[in-house]
């Protein structure tokens, strides 16, 4: 048997899956805004595993979202994956976040009724005000629009909308909703990262022994780190 731990932090959303040769068997997530993955995570993979009944000695491999995304969420995934595999002497898998959500929304009912040549797939991932972490995909996961933060006008996806029909879904789409005006733009506003989306791509780069190095990986963050002032007074000075 193959165990797969998929870890996905990249959002707002925790999320931890276990998966059997490529199957899910097991997942445990929570929407939290108040970003509580160094609280959550190590309790989601303890009950994941907990209840498959197996052993964390027997996963084979831990796959984590690689953004982009949250920097701290990402950062939180990652040293938790690493530590696994450092401790087990397991590989260690990364998974593109944006292809994982677009997964996930192709196997939604709302997908499956659209199923023509023409709808494409754009993941959005809240990068604050109007920028968003996006792509655009095909049925296929073949990428249309490579992976890029913008700040979205009516301009951004004209010419894709003008012979196709999009679906923009995931934490970012919502506030694009208004800006975005066409007949060819649907929105989706269930979707959202999810370990679940991360098992087809992981399992496939086990197979291939499609590993990342351990010691050197690092999350695909995108953007750089900025750190807000703080508000406490006399820290800001």
């Amino acid at each position: 048997m193959d165990f797969l731990l998929l870890i996905e932090t990249s959002t707002k959303v925790c999320s931890v899956a276990l998966s059997r040769e490529g199957k899910i068997i097991g997942i445990t997530e929570e929407n939290n805004p108040d970003y509580s993955h160094s609280k959550q995570l190590t309790v989601f993979i303890r009950k994941v595993v907990d209840e498959a009944g197996i052993s964390i000695d027997d996963l084979d491999s831990v796959a984590v979202s690689r953004g982009p995304g949250s920097y701290t969420g990402l950062r939180i995934g990652t040293s938790v994956a690493k530590g696994l595999c450092y401790a087990l002497n397991i590989p260690l898998i990364s998974v593109d976040t944006l292809k994982a959500m677009t997964i996930m929304m192709l196997n939604s009912p709302k997908a499956r009724q659209k199923k023509e040549k023409d709808v494409l797939f754009c993941p959005m991932i809240d990068a604050r005000r109007m920028e968003v972490y996006n792509a655009v995909y095909d049925h296929g996961l073949k990428e249309i629009k490579p992976v890029s933060a913008d700040v979205v006008d009516n301009n951004t996806f004209r010419k894709l909308l003008k012979d196709n029909v999009v679906w923009f879904f995931g934490d970012g789409a919502a506030k694009c909703r208004p800006v975005i005006r066409s007949a060819n733009a649907y929105f989706c506003d269930d979707v959202l990262p999810s370990a679940a989306g991360m098992a087809p791509p992981a399992y496939e780069n086990y197979l291939k022994k499609n590993f990342v190095n351990t010691a050197y990986f690092e999350p695909f963050y995108l953007k750089d780190f900025v750190a807000e002032k703080s508000k406490v007074k006399g820290l800001s000075d």
